[in-house]
């Protein structure tokens, strides 16, 4: 079964995926710390939003 696609948040920077003992994963968007008008856990998918910020891709050759 494939996870369901989070919008932006699966390329923001702000985003950490938290997982837990059951198998389930959550969306956390790590604005929400500092910035109270973004959700901790938003409904997804997010398919725009004004905190977005790309994540750098990863260099050809990296291992992930």
């Amino acid at each position: 079964m494939s996870r369901p696609t989070a919008g932006l948040c699966d390329v923001c920077v702000h985003q950490k995926v938290i997982r837990n003992t059951r198998g389930s994963s959550f969306s956390l968007c790590e604005l929400s710390k500092v910035d109270e008008a973004f959700a901790r856990y938003p409904p997804l998918p997010i398919l725009k939003c004004r905190g977005f910020a790309p994540r750098d891709p990863e260099p050809p050759g990296s291992v992930a």
